[in-house]
This record gives structure tokens, C-alpha cells and sequence, in this order.
């Protein structure tokens, strides 16, 4: 009895695992459909080939990014990269750093943000080589990421995700879908489905993220894509696309 038990506990889980990712499948082609499919099709860098100026330029990104609209850092990013010297030494920037503070100001006004990129630059200048940096991100990129001035426990999986390393990244905006959804947490989330299409988990972070970031109503709109797969909603609602 208890057996039997067990096997139908087991079919109704992996019923509904499999209605989440058909979900998601559905959120993908939204995403592909919108002005955000280049997102997905993108070239994804590997973390043990990253040069230090793409390096310093995704940490730029995800310093900038905290708690910022993504479409606010979109619009002022070529102007502070050219502040920074297009990221291409961090030596330079270093050596011009109150300069290229100032001139990023002009873009963007948040003195904490902007000397922090400074001051990234400062770290990275100040060994033999940025192998010395990329060996010790490659041991342990979640603590050592952290050692950079705002990046945090959850921003430092942000910029890892930008680095090629295999992981999601628990946003709010994913963690929220991965509660309603029924998952403990947004690595068991967005792994379950990576596992099931034999997707990169970072693919799966970058759909569901957008997909978020498209919708207000983002948690009830995923509901229901799945639910209506697996037969679980009492009220199908037939949700329009998104015109972007």
C-alpha cells in the first residue's frame, strides 16, 4: 500500500514537473518572438577563456545593475563604458581612475557605484595578471566574486551566470517563480527544467528572467501556462501575447 502510494506521489510530481517545463517552453517562445530573442542566441563566454576587459566590463554591468530597471543601465552603459576606456586596460583606468570617475558621472550619478568599478579596476591592476584574479574566481566564483566592492551573495551569482559558469541566478523576480511554482529554491528550479531539455541552466535563468521582466503579472501568467498543460487549473484563462 505504501508502495503504491509512493509511485502515485512520484507520477503526480513528475506530471507537474513536466507541465512546468512545457510552461516554460511556452515563455521561451514569447521571448524569442520579442525585441529580446538576440538575449538568447547570444555567444556565451567561458569562464576559464574571459579576457579582463570582458571581465571588468560584465562586473561594470551587474555593479551598475543592482536595483536598477535593466532597460536604465541599457541606456547609459556606452556612455560609462567609454568613461572607462572601453574596459580595455584596467591598468589604464587605474592609472586615469579620477578621470574616468568623473566622466562616468556625467552618465550615471552614483558616486558608491561608479568608484567601485574604480576601485575593481585598482584590484585587477595591482597583480601580475588577470590569470592571477581568473584562477582564484575559477576555485571558488561565488566567494571570490564577493571581494569586489557590491557585489553580494546574490549579485555574485549574477555576474558569474555573465562569466559562463553553469548557474542561475536567485533574483527576485526567480525566486518568486520558483516558490509559486513549488520549488525550494531557483537553483532546483531552473535545474529541473535544464535537466529535462537538456538545456544550459543559464538559458533557463535568462528566459524565465525576461519572461518576468515583460509582465507585471508575471507569477499568474507562468501559473497558468503550466497549469492549463497539466489540466490542474479550475479556470483557464487565455492570456494575450506581448507586443514589443
Amino acid at each position: 500500500m505504501d508502495r503504491s502510494l509512493d509511485e502515485v506521489i512520484q507520477m503526480k510530481a513528475t506530471q507537474r514537473e513536466a507541465a512546468i517545463v512545457q510552461g516554460y517552453l511556452f515563455a521561451k517562445l514569447e521571448v524569442l518572438r520579442s525585441q529580446y530573442s538576440s538575449e538568447l542566441i547570444c555567444a556565451k563566454p567561458s569562464p576559464d577563456e574571459i579576457s579582463e576587459s570582458r571581465f571588468l566590463r560584465e562586473l561594470a554591468w551587474v555593479i551598475l545593475s543592482a536595483g536598477m530597471a535593466d532597460r536604465v543601465i541599457r541606456s547609459k552603459f556606452p556612455g560609462i563604458s567609454t568613461a572607462f576606456l572601453d574596459w580595455d586596460s584596467a591598468r589604464a583606468i587605474s592609472f586615469n581612475a579620477e578621470k574616468c570617475i568623473a566622466n562616468a558621472l556625467e552618465h550615471f550619478r552614483h558616486q558608491g557605484k561608479v568608484r567601485a568599478i574604480a576601485s575593481a579596476a585598482e584590484k585587477l591592476s595591482s597583480v601580475s595578471s588577470f590569470d592571477v584574479i581568473r584562477l582564484q574566481i575559477l576555485r571558488d566564483p561565488i566567494q571570490q566574486l564577493q571581494s569586489f566592492a557590491y557585489i553580494g551573495p546574490i549579485t555574485a551569482f549574477h555576474i558569474a551566470k555573465n562569466m559562463g559558469f553553469p548557474v542561475a541566478k536567485p533574483d527576485r523576480h526567480l525566486e518568486r517563480l520558483a516558490r509559486s511554482s513549488g520549488f525550494e529554491s531557483v537553483k532546483e528550479f531552473c535545474g529541473t527544467i535544464a535537466s529535462y531539455l537538456g538545456e544550459d541552466i543559464r538559458l533557463v535563468d535568462s528566459v524565465l528572467w525576461r519572461f518576468a521582466t515583460m509582465h507585471n503579472d508575471y507569477i499568474v501568467r507562468f501559473s497558468h501556462l503550466w497549469q492549463e498543460t497539466s489540466g490542474c487549473s479550475n479556470n483557464p484563462v487565455r492570456l494575450p501575447t506581448a507586443s514589443h
